[in-house]
């Protein structure tokens, strides 16, 4: 699974949509008009801090069991360490990808989420770079 270009996030302003209070059931429906509770702001949610944060659109299908489908978007912090099993972007060998880190043995390895990608090993003569932890998925409800 490839990404795309990093695009440094940028907020000139602030994009509020409506937040309605309470819960959506799967039941019988209301009229969620009558349940507005405030404005949200996303910049809010999903950017915990702007000056390390960055986008990315994804291409493939390794992270598809991870929920990372081609075309999404990954909202990527570069100021958060990477932990084992945690989702990062990466380059590896100059070329980036996005994978689940992990770390056995002492070896690294960059895994995907679909069994048709094997595990990649880390070799002592491979430059590995962990660009940021990936924090959200935005995609499109299929």
């Amino acid at each position: 699974m490839r990404i795309g270009t990093p695009i440094p996030f940028q907020s000139p302003s602030q994009l509020q949509v409506p937040l309605a209070s309470g819960n959506v059931q799967a039941g019988f429906p209301s009229p969620a008009d009558d349940y507005l509770e405030k404005s949200l702001d996303l910049n809010e949610h999903l950017v915990r801090n702007p000056a390390a944060t960055f986008f990315v659109r994804v291409e493939g299908d390794s992270m598809r069991d991870a929920g990372i489908h081609g075309g999404d978007i990954l909202v990527v912090d570069r100021s958060l360490l990477p932990a084992d099993k945690q989702i990062v972007v990466a380059m590896l060998d100059g070329d980036f990808t996005v994978k689940r880190i992990r770390r056995k043995n002492g070896s690294v390895f960059l895994e995907a989420e679909n069994d048709s990608f094997p595990p990649i090993e880390i070799g002592e003569n491979q430059e590995l770079v962990i660009w940021g932890v990936v924090t959200f998925i935005i995609h499109q409800a299929r």
